[in-house]
């Protein structure tokens, strides 16, 4: 499903979807998409799948709810996986040539009607081992403070994010969540949150984002 795909006659399934490879000539193949059709030349390069960050039409951010929210106590850390949206870019060489969204894409209001911003949105289970989706998040929540806490819900940033993969699945960059005062901080390390994966380009962290709201 994700990696390299080699140009020849094929039916590729990537979670709803379908692409169509068709061989026309020795040299000419058709790419078949819904109604997205893309004529390609055979060269020397095979054609790439590979997961995206959920940007949608170009938000920053994604907030994905916890269906129960966390409780974590003091000096102590919680450490799980999420489901999480994903979105599927095809190549040729450094071409682009489709792009969509795998699912339905939600959206939300972070923040005050006057300062918000809108994001991405995901409601998931937390899980302790990884769950049965074809797009995951490993989630370190850290809480340092002398206090309980209990967290509803990160907001990650994920625009210009890096991404990982196996030929299954595919998983955003290991988040760690620190918990602490009234401030919850995510950061998008730009690692991998296991072994053994593949990455879309360099793998680079993103600036720490503050959940004020």
């Amino acid at each position: 499903m994700f990696g390299d795909v080699e140009l020849r006659t094929q039916i590729i399934k990537i979670g709803g979807e379908r692409i169509h490879i068709l061989e026309e000539t020795d040299e000419i193949l058709l790419y078949k998409r819904d109604n997205v059709q893309r004529i390609i030349k055979k060269g020397s390069d095979n054609l790439k799948i590979l997961p995206s960050p959920a940007v949608g039409y170009g938000v920053k951010l994604l907030m994905v709810k916890f269906k129960e929210p966390l409780t974590v106590p003091p000096g102590d850390a919680i450490t799980g996986f999420v489901e999480a949206p994903i979105e599927v870019e095809v190549k040729v060489g450094n071409l682009t040539i489709d792009h969509f969204f795998i699912g339905r894409e939600k959206y939300a209001l972070y923040g005050t009607v006057e300062n918000g911003v809108i994001v991405r949105y995901h409601v998931t289970d937390f899980y302790f081992e990884e769950p049965n989706s074809i797009g995951a998040a490993k989630i370190v929540v850290s809480n340092p403070s002398n206090e309980w806490k209990m967290l509803e819900r990160i907001v990650i940033p994920i625009k210009g994010s890096v991404m990982f993969y196996n030929k299954e699945k595919a998983y955003y960059p290991l988040l760690i969540t620190t918990v602490k005062n009234h401030t919850p901080e995510v950061n998008n390390t730009g690692k991998p949150p296991k072994e053994g994966l593949n990455a879309t380009k360099e793998a680079l962290s993103l600036p720490n984002f503050l959940m004020r709201w």
